[in-house]
C-alpha cells in the first residue's frame, strides 16, 4: 500500500458497541470475506435493480414528452382557432371594405357552424388530455405494482431476506391495487366507453394478482406450520368420542406471541385486503349481471386453517368407514373447539380489512362442513349406493337401507348440533335463508346429487309403509274411531284411528324434510315421499270401498259403514293438509314446486281447476284426489240408497188409479209409499250415524235430488191424470216425504224443487192454474213457479182433471 495514503479511522469513544464487539471477536473477523462476498451481491443486486428502474424511468419520461407534445400541438390549434373567433367577432374597423351586409352573413357562419365545431373540438382535447393523464396514472400505479411484485419474488428467491420486508411489500402492492382499482371503478362510471383501457389494465393486474395471491397463501401456509398448525389429533380415538370426551389440546392460534403472532396476523390481514380488493374487482366487471352467486366465496384465510385439519382427518375417516357416527363426532368437536378463536382473534382482523359480510365463525363452521360434505360424496354415500345396486341385482336383503337411515338421522343431529353453535353466537344470522342454511348443512351434499335424494325418498317410503302395514291390516284401526284431534280447530269426522297413524307417519317424514337446506329439495323429497304415502293411503281406502260395494252394492248396513269410515278417514286426512297448507313452509314449498312446473303464481289460467284454499300449496295434488274421492263415495252412497227407494216405491210410481180415487180415512199416506219411506229413513239413520257432518249433509242433499228427479219423472211427467182426491192424496205423501227430511234442514221442500213447484200447480184452482200457465214464464215467476219450464208446467195442467 502507498506510504502516501493516509487512513483516519473514527474514534474509540464514537464506535457502538455491537460494533467494538464485532471488532474484538476473531470469529467474527474470520468470517468478514462471507460477508464482504454477501454485501457485494447485495450491492450488486440493488445495482441491477436501480438500473432497471432508471430504464423504466426513462421510457415513462418519453412516454409523458410525447403526450405532452400532443396536447401542445392542440392547445395550440385551439389557441390559433379562438384567435381567429376573436377577430371575426370584434367590430371591423372603419377602413374596412367589408360591407354591413358581408360582416352579417359572416357572423352568422361563425356563430351557427364554426363556434360549434370549435367547442366539439375543445371538449374532444379536453378528453383526449384527460384520457392521457388517466393512462398515465394508471400505468404508473400498475408498474409500480409490477416492480413491488417482482421484488417481491425475488427476495423469496434469497434465503437471507427478512420476513419482515416481504410483508411490508406486500402490503405496499396491495395498496397500490387498491388506488388502481379505485381509478377504474371512477373511469367505469364516468367514461363507461374507455372499456380498452379497462381491459388492459385488468390484464396486467391479474398477472399480477396471479402471482401475489399464491405467494400470500403460501407464506400463510408456512407461518401456519411454524404455530404448529393444524393441532395433533392423535388424542382422539373412538372409544373418547363415543363417550364424548376427549383430552384437551392447545390451541396454537391462542399460544403463539412475539414475532411469530405479528407475521401471522400481518399475513392474515394480507390475505383478507387481497380477497376485499379481488370483490370490489368482480363488483365492478359484473356490474349489470347477477352478481349475488358469483361474489359469495368462502375467506381464504379460514380455508388455509380448515384444509390441513382436513386432510389430517382423513386418517382417522379411512378406520371409520362403517362408524360413521365417529366421523360426525370429531368433525363436530374440531369445530366446537376452535369456533371461539375465530371470534375472538380473527374477527377483529377481518373487521379491519373492511370485509363486508363475513363472519370468521360462521366461516369456520362452513369450511368445517364442506370438509364433510366432500368426505361423504367421496367415500361414504358411492358405497351405500353400490350396496343398494347390489341388493337390487341379487334380490338379498341387506342391511343397506337401514345403514341410508342411520346415517340420514347421524347427519340430522348433526346439522342441528351446527346451527346451535351459530345461534348461541349472538351473531343475528337468518337460518331460514336458504343460502345461509346451505353452507351448514351436511345434508347440502344432495344439492349437487338430487339422484341421491330421490334413493334416499324411496328408502324413506319403503320404511314408512312397512311400519304402517301392521296398523292397516288391523281391522281395528278401521272400526276404532279418533279421541280428539291431533291439530287444533278440528271438527270431529269420526275418522278411523287408522287415519292417525298416517298422519304420525306423514309427519315424521315432513320434519325430515324439514332437515334439508334449500326448498327445491324440501319439496322434490316431500313430493316424493309424503305424496306417495298419501297415495297409499288413498289406494287402501278405494280398495275398501271396492270391496263393500262389490260384496253387496251398499245395500247392507256393514258396506254402507265401511264406506262411511273411509269417507270419513278422506276427509279427516285432506282437512290435515289443508290446515298444513296454511304454514308458510308448505307454501315456500307449493311455491316452489309451482315454479317447477312452470306456473306462475300470478298466471290466472295456470290456476285453473285449482282447489279452493292457499294457492300453490304442496300438497294441492293429494288434496284434490281426496276431495274427489270422498265426493265420489258419498255420490255413490245416496245413489245406492236412492236405487232401494226406488226399487221399493215402484209399485207407487205404476198405480196411476190412485190419484184418481179418494184414499182411506184412516190412513195419510200411501200404503205403497209406506215401506220406501221406512227404508230411506233407516238407510239414512246409518249414515248419518257413521258419517261425519259435512259429507252427510252432501249425502242427503244428493238423495233429495234424485228422489225429486224420480218423483217429477215419475209421476208429473208421466201418462197421469190428477182429481180433487188424487191431489190431496199427492199432497199429504209429500208432506210425509218432507217430513223426513225436515230432520236436517228448515225447509226440505227446497230441495225438492220441481216436484214442489209441480204440487203448487196442482193444488191451484182451475181458474188460477189456466191463469198462470197463459201468463207464461213472467206469471209463473209471479206465484212462485221457477223450476218448471212453460212447457213441463203445460204438461202438469194436462193431467189436472178438476171436478166441477
Amino acid at each position: 500500500m502507498d506510504a502516501s495514503i493516509q487512513i483516519t479511522l473514527p474514534p474509540v469513544s464514537s464506535l457502538s458497541s455491537s460494533t467494538l464487539s464485532f471488532l474484538n471477536s476473531e470469529q467474527d473477523l474470520s468470517r468478514a470475506r462471507s460477508y464482504i462476498d454477501e454485501l457485494q451481491s447485495q450491492c450488486f443486486d440493488l445495482d441491477r435493480t436501480l438500473i432497471d428502474l432508471n430504464s423504466r424511468l426513462h421510457s415513462t419520461l418519453l412516454s409523458y414528452a410525447s403526450f405532452s407534445d400532443g396536447i401542445h400541438l392542440l392547445f395550440d390549434d385551439a389557441t390559433s382557432k379562438l384567435t381567429d373567433l376573436l377577430s371575426f367577432t370584434c367590430p371591423p374597423p372603419l377602413s374596412s371594405s367589408l360591407s354591413p351586409s358581408d360582416g352579417q352573413g359572416r357572423k352568422e357562419e361563425i356563430l351557427g357552424e364554426e363556434l360549434p365545431a370549435l367547442a366539439k373540438e375543445v371538449a374532444r382535447v379536453e378528453t383526449v388530455r384527460v384520457y392521457a393523464e388517466t393512462a398515465l396514472k394508471l400505468d404508473t400505479l400498475v408498474g409500480d405494482i409490477e416492480d413491488v411484485v417482482s421484488s417481491t419474488m425475488n427476495r423469496k428467491l434469497r434465503k437471507h431476506s427478512s420476513t419482515q420486508s416481504v410483508e411490508e411489500m406486500r402490503l405496499l402492492a396491495i395498496e397500490r391495487l387498491g388506488h388502481s382499482e379505485d381509478v377504474l371503478i371512477s373511469v367505469t362510471e364516468t367514461h363507461p366507453q374507455w372499456t380498452s383501457l379497462v381491459s388492459a389494465v385488468d390484464h396486467r393486474i391479474d398477472r399480477a394478482l396471479a402471482t401475489l395471491r399464491p405467494q400470500a397463501i403460501a407464506d400463510h401456509r408456512s407461518l401456519l406450520g411454524s404455530l404448529g398448525w393444524p393441532p395433533p389429533l392423535s388424542t382422539l380415538t373412538s372409544s373418547n368420542l363415543d363417550a364424548g370426551k376427549s383430552a384437551e389440546v392447545s390451541n396454537p392460534l391462542f399460544t403463539m406471541q412475539g414475532l411469530l403472532k405479528q407475521q401471522y396476523c400481518e399475513n392474515f390481514l394480507a390475505l383478507c385486503h387481497l380477497q376485499e380488493l379481488q370483490w370490489r374487482r368482480k363488483s365492478r366487471q359484473l356490474e349489470g349481471h347477477n352478481r349475488k352467486v358469483a361474489l359469495q366465496q368462502p375467506l381464504w384465510a379460514i380455508e388455509e386453517l380448515v384444509n390441513p385439519i382436513s386432510i389430517a382427518c382423513q386418517r382417522h375417516f379411512s378406520k371409520w368407514i362403517d362408524k360413521p357416527e365417529f366421523v360426525f363426532a370429531l368433525v363436530y368437536k374440531i369445530t366446537r373447539d376452535y369456533v371461539d378463536t375465530m371470534d375472538e382473534l380473527l374477527q377483529p382482523l377481518v373487521d379491519e380489512a373492511r370485509l363486508v359480510g363475513y363472519s370468521c365463525r360462521e366461516e369456520w363452521i362452513s369450511a368445517m362442513v364442506t370438509s364433510l360434505i366432500a368426505y361423504l360424496a367421496k367415500e361414504i354415500f358411492p358405497k351405500y349406493v353400490a350396496e343398494l345396486v347390489g341388493e337390487s341385482v341379487s334380490g338379498v336383503q341387506s342391511k343397506a337401507r337401514f345403514s341410508w337411515l342411520h346415517l340420514v338421522d347421524l347427519m340430522i343431529a348433526f346439522d342441528k348440533q351446527i346451527q346451535s353453535l351459530v345461534t348461541h353466537s349472538g351473531i343475528s344470522l337468518s337460518l331460514q335463508d336458504d343460502g345461509n342454511l346451505q353452507k351448514i348443512s351436511s345434508l347440502s351434499v344432495f344439492c349437487d346429487r338430487p339422484d341421491w335424494l330421490d334413493i334416499w325418498a324411496e328408502i324413506e317410503l319403503n320404511d314408512t309403509l312397512e311400519k304402517l302395514k301392521p296398523e292397516v291390516d288391523d281391522e281395528r284401526n278401521w272400526t276404532a274411531k279418533i279421541e280428539g284431534a291431533l291439530l287444533s280447530g278440528f271438527e270431529s269426522y269420526k275418522s278411523p284411528a287408522v287415519s292417525s297413524a298416517f298422519v304420525r307417519r306423514l309427519l315424521v317424514v315432513v320434519d325430515r324434510c324439514r332437515s334439508l337446506p334449500n326448498t327445491f329439495l324440501r319439496s322434490r323429497f316431500l313430493k316424493m315421499a309424503g305424496g306417495s304415502i298419501t297415495q297409499r293411503y288413498l289406494d287402501c281406502l278405494l280398495l275398501r270401498c271396492q270391496e263393500a260395494e262389490g260384496l253387496t252394492a251398499l245395500t247392507d248396513d256393514n258396506g254402507l259403514i265401511k264406506v262411511a269410515n273411509s269417507v270419513n278417514a278422506a276427509h279427516y286426512f285432506e282437512s290435515v293438509l289443508k290446515e298444513w297448507c296454511e304454514d308458510t313452509f308448505f307454501l315456500e314449498l307449493g311455491f316452489d314446486h309451482s315454479e317447477q312446473l312452470g306456473i306462475g303464481i300470478n298466471d290466472n289460467s295456470g290456476l285453473e281447476g285449482r282447489i279452493d284454499g292457499p294457492v300453490g300449496c304442496v300438497f294441492d295434488e293429494e288434496i284434490k284426489k281426496l276431495e274427489n274421492f270422498r265426493k265420489e263415495w258419498v255420490e255413490r252412497i245416496s245413489v245406492a240408497v236412492l236405487r232401494g227407494f226406488d226399487a221399493r216405491c215402484r209399485e207407487y210410481m205404476k198405480n196411476r188409479r190412485q190419484w184418481q180415487e179418494k184414499g182411506e180415512e184412516s190412513w195419510t199416506i200411501s200404503k205403497n209409499l209406506v215401506g220406501a219411506l221406512d227404508y230411506l229413513q233407516g238407510k239414512m239413520a246409518v249414515a248419518e250415524e257413521n258419517l261425519n257432518r259435512i259429507d252427510f249433509v252432501g249425502a242427503w242433499r244428493s238423495l233429495a235430488a234424485g228422489v225429486d228427479h224420480l218423483l217429477f219423472n215419475g209421476l208429473l211427467m208421466s201418462m197421469v191424470k190428477f182429481h180433487d182426491d188424487g191431489v190431496e192424496r199427492f199432497n199429504g205423501d209429500m208432506e210425509i216425504l218432507f217430513g223426513v227430511f225436515r230432520a236436517w234442514c228448515l225447509r226440505p221442500e227446497a230441495f225438492f224443487p220441481k216436484t214442489s213447484d209441480g204440487l203448487k200447480l196442482l193444488t191451484m184452482s182451475e181458474e188460477q192454474l189456466r191463469d198462470t200457465i197463459s201468463g207464461g214464464g213472467k206469471r209463473m215467476k209471479e206465484k212462485g213457479i221457477i223450476h218448471l219450464n212453460v212447457a213441463e208446467a203445460e204438461k202438469i195442467q194436462k193431467k189436472r182433471v178438476f171436478m166441477s
